[in-house]
C-alpha cells in the first residue's frame, strides 16, 4: 500500500515538473533586463560613451547621473570583487557628465 503511494507521489510531482519546465520555457523574454554598455572602451572617453557606461542620456540631470554612478559602482566597487579598472572607468564617465574632467582621462 505505502509503495503505490509512494510511486503515485513520484508520478505527480514529476507531471508538475514537466509541466512547469514547458511554462518556463514557453514563457516571453523578460523585457525588465536591462542592458549595460558591452564592449571596450576608446582611448580618451568622450560624452556619449560616459553615458553608456553609466546607461544614461547624455543630457541627464546631475542628480540622476549621480544615482546611475552609484548603481553601477555597487555593482563593480573592487571593494566588493570588482576591477579596479572598471572602477576608473565608471569614475571617469561621471566625471566627464558632471563637467569634472581635467583632461588626464583614466589612470590605466
Amino acid at each position: 500500500m505505502m509503495a503505490g503511494f509512494a510511486v503515485a507521489a513520484a508520478a505527480y510531482a514529476g507531471r508538475y515538473s514537466i509541466l512547469a519546465w514547458n511554462a518556463f520555457k514557453a514563457r516571453p523574454p523578460s523585457a525588465k533586463l536591462r542592458r549595460f554598455y558591452e564592449g571596450g572602451f576608446q582611448p580618451a572617453m568622450n560624452r556619449r560613451e560616459a553615458a553608456l557606461i553609466l546607461g544614461v542620456r547624455e543630457r541627464t540631470p546631475t542628480e540622476k547621473v549621480r544615482t546611475a554612478h552609484r548603481r553601477v559602482m555597487v555593482a563593480n566597487h573592487p571593494d566588493a570583487g570588482g576591477s579596479h579598472y572598471l572602477a576608473s572607468k565608471i569614475n571617469e564617465a561621471k566625471d566627464i557628465l558632471l563637467g569634472k574632467t581635467k583632461g588626464g582621462g583614466s589612470a590605466f
